[in-house]
């Protein structure tokens, strides 16, 4: 009796789990960014002298990717696949996602570049010591 009754409650358990339907989850609050903080990526072309790279190109060849890639964005062509394709950082592999940082973070053109910048715009060329900069903001 005790075999069918284990038997006969799991089953009703089961049953009854499945037939009740999920709850919905609630919605996701979107909490607003922290004054100051904004969301970028980029895409950076490095040339043969610049910190940390191992780049071979010259300014010169580095100047005229970077034009390049950019009239590609502007073209409309992916950003975050041409910053997997293109860019020396290695932000490269997700898209050039930066993910958020206020001022202060980063270096003063790159900076002053990305804070003028309006979600989902693009910048031109922006040089740093670390080379050629195409900044989208992203939030």
């Amino acid at each position: 009796m005790k075999k069918i009754f284990g038997i006969v409650g799991v089953l009703l358990l089961f049953a009854l789990a499945c037939g009740q339907e999920k709850k919905p989850e609630p919605p996701k609050l979107i909490q607003p960014l922290p004054p100051g903080t904004i969301r970028a990526s980029h895409i950076l072309i490095s040339y043969k002298g610049t910190p940390g790279s191992s780049a071979t190109r010259t300014k010169e060849e580095a100047r005229r990717l970077a034009e390049e890639i950019l009239k590609r964005v502007k073209a409309g062509e992916s950003f975050e696949e041409l910053a997997r394709t293109y860019s020396d950082c290695p932000t490269a592999e997700k898209g050039g996602d930066l993910g958020f940082f206020k001022r202060g973070r980063m270096v003063k053109p790159f900076e002053d570049a990305a804070f003028a910048l309006k979600p989902d715009e693009v910048s031109g060329i922006v040089e740093t010591k670390f080379g050629y900069h195409i900044i989208k903001r992203t939030q």
